[in-house]
């Protein structure tokens, strides 16, 4: 892939998204993955996956492998269950910060926790490269609701070291960092974009207006390179998630 050096700003609807249905899951995946490939789209910047997933109660992704990934979880409805080989074991909700450093090895599985059977869980995975491999696998979640409820843009996960002091858990990649802003659509409130090598925004829930860019709707992504700065108001209750990166794929 070519390193543009200019700005340049595409957008990728929501309908048009790669998607694996079964009886129990509804994936979206905004990159190729798994029996889904497209030369074309692999990846943007360092990051990999991000997969919208929808899994019905009671049901789950069974124990698996992964390697050499930063892999953060971001929940929007219902609760998921994680379990690993290292022995960690806690239950994703929305507010809870959670990543796991595949390393040199993990084995993990992911499971709808509705007690009644009844509730789906509604989340987003979303896989970046860490620095180098054979790390050593790892585990961190923690709890910022009250920091989302303040409406701008909330540090989630970063190995960046301008956010060391105000990200609330750390990833093994020193060029990428995910922001979260929970928007409420009141007229006037809007966050804005950092500036990037790379940036990637998704629409998590609701409607958006994008700066240069227009309406933006629940599925929806942009993908920017070499910009930033971009004010962003929501139209209605909205969720984005936001990679900053500095560096991309083979390149860092």
């Amino acid at each position: 892939m070519s390193i543009l050096t200019t700005p340049h700003i595409d957008v990728h609807r929501g309908g048009d998204r790669m998607k694996t249905r079964v009886a129990w899951l509804d994936s979206k995946h905004s990159f190729s993955f798994g029996e889904h490939y497209d030369p074309d789209n692999t990846h943007h910047g360092l990051l990999l996956v991000n997969n919208e997933d929808i899994v019905a109660a009671g049901q789950g992704f069974d124990t698996h492998p992964h390697r050499d990934m930063e892999i953060v979880t971001w929940v929007l409805s219902g609760a998921l269950v994680h379990q690993d080989s290292l022995g960690h074991n806690g239950i994703i909700y929305p507010g809870l910060a959670q990543r796991m450093s595949a390393g040199t090895g993990i084995l993990h599985s992911e499971k709808n926790d509705s007690a009644e059977r009844v509730d789906p869980v509604h989340f987003v995975q979303m896989w970046v490269v860490p620095d180098e491999p054979g790390l050593s696998p790892g585990y961190q979640q923690l709890e910022i609701d009250d920091e989302l409820a303040a409406g701008g843009l909330v540090t989630v996960a970063s190995g960046l070291p301008r956010y060391r002091d105000r990200t609330a858990i750390a990833i093994n990649s020193s060029h990428s960092a995910l922001h979260v802003a929970r928007l409420s659509g009141e007229p006037g409130r809007a966050v804005e974009l950092p500036e990037a090598l790379y940036l990637h925004l998704f629409v998590a829930r609701g409607e958006i207006e994008m700066e240069g860019v227009g309406t933006l709707y629940e599925g929806d992504a942009v993908r920017l390179t070499r910009s930033g700065g971009q004010r962003i108001v929501a139209n209605l209750p909205s969720e984005i998630l936001v990679w900053e990166m500095h560096a991309r794929l083979g390149a860092q």
